[in-house]
């Protein structure tokens, strides 16, 4: 069973960790509104010379995106502290020598859209096929581009019947044409007050419609994290991963070999994680972020 955190445990903790890997959603913000004592946390941690790296599986913003949010809620951080599912597909490409020549639909927003440009690809679709609808009538026949090489299927609040049919006839259709999730979340804080419906159900619509699995890109893949690793040079037990999700989360860190820590400020309630039908433990848990703050302060 995991430790709840402590001033006891968590000077161990602090001591043995140079790097800490967040979650957005649920354990910094919540929609647009920053969770209290988050600014002051991370500033603590950045003083006492931690490396701070933020995880998230929302795909919907670019890091460039990502960055500005950080500075209208208040805090300073850079996009290379920034690693998202956006990013993660946009590199997944890259590094798999997709052919530059070739295009790539998205389902999904406008960050996938402006990572991929960003690393040299061609995107369609995105918020632009939002408002595009389809007739079935009885002649009707859906035209596709037969240079897509990929679909990336990410959170997309514009999700309709025209997008799914130009997913599927890629996949389907296309010699090779690589299927992508950003992630599967099934829900996501997208705002202050409510959980919604996250990206795992636009990916199960393709999944359903082409009888194929994705390549997932994002939280638990271990694809992000080899990036990570690459770009950081720091040692997995050296790193704890915080977040507010079991299965993506915490099993992201665990696979990695990473420290973890569950904040119950998000998706996962202290009942769900004492669950007897749970078998994802954290190696620690807390109310929020601002607890490592105030158990630090204890100690001096």
């Amino acid at each position: 069973m995991p430790s709840r955190l402590s001033p006891h445990n968590f000077q161990d903790l602090f001591d043995s960790v140079e790097a800490f890997l967040f979650d957005c959603d649920g354990v910094i913000w919540k929609g647009d509104k920053l969770i209290d004592g988050v600014s002051q946390t991370l500033d603590m941690l950045r003083s006492a010379g931690k490396k701070l790296v933020f995880v998230t599986n929302n795909s919907l913003k670019s890091r460039k995106q990502y960055a500005k949010k950080f500075q209208s809620l208040g805090i300073s951080v850079s996009e290379e502290e920034i690693f998202s599912s956006s990013f993660s597909a946009a590199m997944y490409l890259k590094t798999n020598d997709f052919p530059s020549e070739k295009k790539i639909y998205v389902i999904g927003g406008e960050g996938i859209l402006e990572e991929l440009q960003l690393a040299g690809f061609t995107g369609l679709g995105g918020p632009e096929d939002g408002n595009k609808t389809v007739q079935l009538s009885q002649n009707r026949f859906f035209d596709h581009d037969k240079s897509v090489g990929a679909v990336v299927v990410g959170i997309d609040p514009y999700i309709n019947y025209y997008k799914l049919q130009y997913g599927t006839l890629c996949i389907r259709e296309n010699p090779g044409c690589l299927f992508i999730a950003t992630n599967r979340d099934a829900i996501g804080h997208m705002t202050a007050l409510q959980e919604w419906p996250g990206a795992g159900c636009m990916v199960a619509a393709i999944c359903g419609s082409t009888q194929k699995e994705p390549i997932v890109v994002g939280k638990p893949s271990t694809f992000m994290m080899d990036f990570l690793l690459q770009k950081f040079n720091i040692s997995p037990s050296k790193m704890c991963m915080v977040g507010d999700r079991l299965d993506t989360d915490i099993l992201f860190g665990q696979n990695a070999g990473c420290k973890t820590l569950l904040v119950l400020s998000g998706v996962t309630s202290e009942p769900e994680l004492k669950d007897p039908s749970n078998n994802i433990q954290p190696d620690y848990y807390t109310g929020q972020l601002s607890d490592m703050l105030k158990f630090l302060e204890s100690l001096n």
